[in-house]
């Protein structure tokens, strides 16, 4: 059963419980202390809210603590959740093709949303020399008739908007600017909140910056999916990977892992990469061939069980990834 199927069962079991539902959005935001509802789908949306809301706001992140979101699908306490928030914050990607049919299948009662790609400097997903150009387009496929008429060579865009920190200061902007007008008594907190956060991404940027420019190469090797073409766009960062960011392949062919292991000698490229929630048998197999360093740069799509109970933010993965990168380029 494919998630299409999947996905039609679901919307047709839960539009019974919206006809039979008798409660208010107000009511349901009475019965949680006057706090703000806001349902996410990832990581770093789910953690800008709590830093600009704090105690104003009850935020839930539907992908799971350590679970991978290109195999993620909506629940239906997924689907009611979203569907009694007042708002939902999603990225708006080949990965969040459920989205449209779920806000439909919801008529009057669908929330407020927020769409990631259109507050932010969208980029087109690219193939770089080398990589496997075999990008999965299933969830095209998914997709209902409305969305049909693609053409083959329609590009897709990139969906790891947040990658690039001042991508990440436009989406905290948009969100106090929702908070504010839903609750106005509580505006001056939350700008005081954004405008805090904003200067720590700032910060972050110029980190980055710095460390790039200071750098002895400007090249980075990922034996993995690249997910942050936003991050390498921003700091003129050259770079191979085996897959582009929205990939779902797992599986190299033996043609991309061999030019990865030869690009490596060439250029002397001394760490190979991987991401969070990677198997990492690709990068294992190019460090193996080249006696180099493997090391993961967290893109902060997600994390796991124990960061989130630890208290980690999104700040402090990109803190990580300044340091580890500096390693990386010198």
């Amino acid at each position: 059963m494919n998630k299409k199927v999947n996905l039609m069962i679901i919307i047709i079991f839960i539009s019974f419980i919206f006809v039979g539902c008798s409660t208010t959005k107000e009511n349901d935001i009475m019965s949680n202390n006057n706090k703000i509802n806001i349902v996410t789908t990832i990581f770093p949306t789910y953690d800008f809210v709590r830093q600009i809301g704090g105690e104003n706001v009850n935020v839930t992140m539907l992908l799971k603590p350590g679970e991978e979101s290109h195999s993620y699908e909506p629940t239906p306490k997924d689907i009611l959740n979203i569907q009694n928030s007042d708002l939902f914050i999603y990225v708006g990607g080949e990965n969040d093709f459920w989205v449209d049919e779920i806000l439909n299948s919801m008529g009057n009662n669908k929330p407020q949303t927020l769409k990631l790609l259109d507050i932010t400097n969208t980029l087109e997903e690219e193939i770089v020399e080398g990589m496997e150009d075999n990008h999965d387009h299933s969830h095209e496929d998914d997709h209902n008739h409305d969305h049909d008429h693609r053409h083959e060579d329609e590009v897709s865009i990139d969906e790891h908007v947040w990658t690039s920190p001042k991508n990440s200061i436009l989406i905290v902007k948009e969100i106090n600017k929702i908070l504010s007008e839903k609750d106005e008594k509580n505006s001056n907190m939350y700008n005081v909140n954004a405008e805090n956060y904003i200067k720590s991404l700032e910060n972050l940027d110029q980190e980055f910056r710095q460390v790039v420019n200071n750098s002895k190469r400007k090249t980075i090797l990922f034996g993995d999916r690249f997910p942050f073409i936003y991050f390498a766009k921003e700091y003129g960062i050259d770079y191979y990977a085996a897959f582009s960011g929205c990939s779902t392949e797992t599986e190299a062919s033996p043609k991309t892992i061999t030019f990865l292991i030869n690009k490596v000698k060439e250029e002397q490229i001394p760490v190979v990469f991987t991401i969070e929630f990677s198997n990492g048998k690709i990068a294992d197999t190019i460090v193996e061939a080249t006696n180099t360093k493997k090391m993961m740069l967290n893109s902060g799509h997600n994390l796991t069980k124990e960061q989130l109970e630890s208290g980690v933010t999104f700040l402090s993965l990109m803190k990580e990834n300044v340091d580890i990168l500096r390693e990386a380029l010198n």
